[in-house]
């Protein structure tokens, strides 16, 4: 195998002009931010001080959330929405901290999270080379990919091991380039302040992906070492003035996945297969959940965040596959790439097409998906305890391997993160675990019921009710204390254990595996090895102009202050608190848009003129809910919580024309500290507008 000629012109990490890159695209490495671009444009220079500050500032949340450092002493901020699963994982004890808010004037009321975590990212290095040693030229794709994963699982022991930090390596540009990440991990955080859920999410479901929104969907947390606050070096200061259009604003965060690299034929499977089938399962889950939170307030309140999840899902996915089948996207996708395979194959003949074995391997993924993701993937076993069962059953097995033999999420680097999670004393709903299981079953049983699937050969009999039930019934796994002792115990404990969760993850665990083999043999190696010409052939065509799609990793956009033209007619780039009121007594102040009663009794002492949310061009997508929204000063003028639905379509293609991040202004937050919540301290610990030092 020819090593790609990519790894020695990526260290040039030159950004030039491209036909692709209009307007403000781009989710930005770190170590590849276009500063030239933006001083072109902008008149304003990025200074590498500046720029390190901003990414030292920034954190992940292991949920899969963005998030920023705002105090000396560990204050964190993040979306509400974010924090949400601490949020009512501490609601116990006839407490409901969704429904009622939470405060903690002092350090001592902090309430500590049982399984969540911060990560602040300290360090990025190119491991293309050491990675790509791995391959040698008579391996087939499929053992590149394995010899890559290994060396990519040794690289991370090794960092984890000399720095006694997190280290992923990271895959870039479709395998074209890897990044050693290195963070540093607080796994104690605790809640400092949350609003109401009502005003979190005010406008509920109807105004998800809308604009305007009028939201206060912000939550502060912070991070504790050796069991006292975190002192930070690097935090951001609170910007006093705000924002006004056209501002040049800056977002740092972790968006999940974009697919603007894909192929045509990836992009069909997205949309032919992969994205009917999750708005067909995102369907049923809503109206399952649905009738089990009317069944009682209690069901309703533990099942609020899966239906948040499930209902945000099915929009996302139906404006992901809406964008995929609107003529301009794909047919922009397919003309450029008609231009780069005829490049490809003028520069390189007599090689096979890439694109065409990108193709094959789509077809493969086809085959296999639905018992992938129903098996191996778990979708057909959806319950937290069916997950803390499959974790078991797979962790035991796996630390028996050297470490780069294991399944990427086992290799040593990891092992933190996942044992927080298996060991932590999470609240587990049994009624809701029920419900939730039998539902996944039932799909499971829908989709593959012509594929040679029988639910009671692996579950002893019963329809999916009676087997998720009797499953729920007999398990011990919602007792922290015995996932520990299996946990420790090893292959004997998990061989010996009768629990019938961990009965039947061991009886679906070979076929699990050998779908999953094949995936990453004949689907995930081919992406990686052919993608990997296909990006020289872009870097070729269109030199280095544009960032790598998003891997929930670190990224920075930037864009303007905006609002835009929808239906004929423009949308103001900010709303403000007045605005709120009136928008509940329009919807006759009933759910979801009735304010709480806390707004409404401090309505006559809050400045009703401040901006409460406003809007930018930057590039932000899932993943990116609570960045922060910086000034040229790296200040904080807003947080992320949002886009409009026209922001989906930049999953695969990026416009500033109307697609909008949805932020939560920076103004609104104090204001509603100091005037709703009676949380002075807690604005004041922001502090004032402060200017680095170039």
């Amino acid at each position: 195998m020819k090593k790609p000629l990519v790894v020695c012109i990526l260290l040039v990490w030159a950004v030039s002009a491209s036909p692709l890159s209009q307007a403000d695209e781009g989710m930005w490495l770190y170590n590849a931010f276009p500063k030239d671009r933006v001083k072109a444009k902008y008149g304003f220079e990025l200074n590498q001080t500046l720029l390190d500050h901003i990414r030292l500032s920034s954190v992940r949340f292991s949920n899969g959330g963005s998030g920023s450092f705002v105090s000396a002493d560990g204050l964190t901020l993040t979306n509400h929405h974010v924090g949400a699963d601490c949020i009512q994982d501490l609601s116990v004890n006839g407490k409901d901290y969704m429904e009622n808010g939470f405060y903690a004037p002092t350090n001592a009321k902090e309430a500590k999270c049982p399984d969540l975590a911060v990560e602040q990212l300290v360090g990025i290095e190119d491991v293309t080379s050491s990675v790509n040693l791995a391959v040698t030229p008579v391996m087939s794709i499929a053992e590149a990919g394995q010899a890559q994963r290994a060396a990519m699982s040794n690289i991370e022991k090794k960092c984890a091991d000399s720095t006694e930090m997190r280290c992923d390596v990271v895959s870039l540009f479709s395998g074209a380039a890897y990044h050693l990440y290195r963070y540093k991990r607080y796994s104690d955080v605790r809640l400092v302040f949350a609003p109401e859920y009502a005003v979190a999410f005010f406008g509920g479901d109807p105004d998800n992906y809308t604009y305007p929104r009028y939201d206060l969907d912000i939550a502060f947390f912070r991070v504790y070492e050796h069991d006292k606050p975190a002192h930070l070096d690097s935090y951001f200061q609170w910007s006093s003035t705000g924002v006004k259009e056209n501002d040049l604003v800056f977002v740092s965060g972790t968006p999940g996945v974009t697919n603007r690299w894909k192929t045509v034929s990836q992009l069909e499977f997205l949309r032919d297969t992969q994205y009917p089938t999750l708005i067909e399962s995102q369907t049923r889950w809503v109206d399952m959940l649905n009738k089990f939170a009317a069944e009682s307030s209690e069901n309703a309140r533990m099942s609020q965040e899966y239906l948040y999840g499930a209902k945000n899902g099915f929009k996302a996915f139906i404006g992901y596959e809406a964008a995929l089948r609107t003529k301009n996207v794909m047919e922009k996708k397919t003309t450029e790439e008609a231009r780069l395979r005829a490049a490809y194959r003028a520069k390189n003949a007599g090689e096979s097409d890439p694109w065409q074995k990108v193709a094959e391997a789509m077809k493969v993924q086809s085959e296999i998906y639905a018992r992938l993701v129903y098996v191996e993937r778990l979708r057909g076993f959806a319950s937290q305890l069916a997950r803390y069962a499959r974790t078991l059953v797979r962790v035991a097995e796996e630390k028996t391997k050297p470490n780069g033999d294991r399944l990427r999420e086992y290799r040593d680097s990891a092992l933190p993160g996942l044992e927080q999670q298996l060991l932590a004393d999470t609240p587990v709903y049994m009624p809701l675990e029920r419900a939730v299981l039998t539902e996944s079953l039932t799909q499971m049983e829908h989709a593959l019921h012509n594929r040679n699937f029988d639910l009671g050969k692996i579950s002893g009999g019963g329809d999916p009710a009676q087997v998720a039930n009797s499953l729920i019934e007999g398990t011990k796994l919602g007792d922290p204390a015995v996932r520990k002792q299996l946990y420790l115990g090893g292959e004997q404990a998990i061989k010996n254990s009768t629990d019938p969760l961990i009965v039947l993850m061991r009886s679906v665990d070979t076929e699990a595996r050998a779908l999953r083999k094949r995936f990453e043999n004949e689907v995930d190696s081919v992406e990686r090895s052919e993608g990997s010409k296909i990006a020289q052939a872009r870097f070729l065509e269109y030199g280095f102009s544009e960032p790598p799609d998003a891997t929930s990793t670190l990224r920075l956009s930037y864009g303007t202050v905006r609002g835009y033209i929808e239906d004929g007619k423009p949308v103001p780039y900010f709303t403000d608190i007045r605005g709120a009121f009136q928008y509940a007594t329009e919807h006759g102040n009933k759910p979801p848009y009735k304010l709480p009663d806390s707004w409404i009794d401090a309505k006559n002492k809050i400045a009703v003129g401040t901006p409460l949310d406003f809007v930018s061009t930057a590039d932000v997508l899932g993943g990116n809910s609570g960045s922060p929204v910086l000034n040229k000063s790296g200040e904080i003028v807003g947080v992320v919580f949002d886009g409009n639905s026209q922001a989906l379509a930049s999953n695969f293609v990026y416009s500033d024309e109307s697609a909008r991040a949805v932020s939560v202004d920076g103004r609104a937050i104090k204001e509603a500290l100091r005037k709703i919540y009676g949380a002075s301290a807690l604005a004041a610990e922001l502090g004032q507008a402060q200017t680095l030092d170039p």
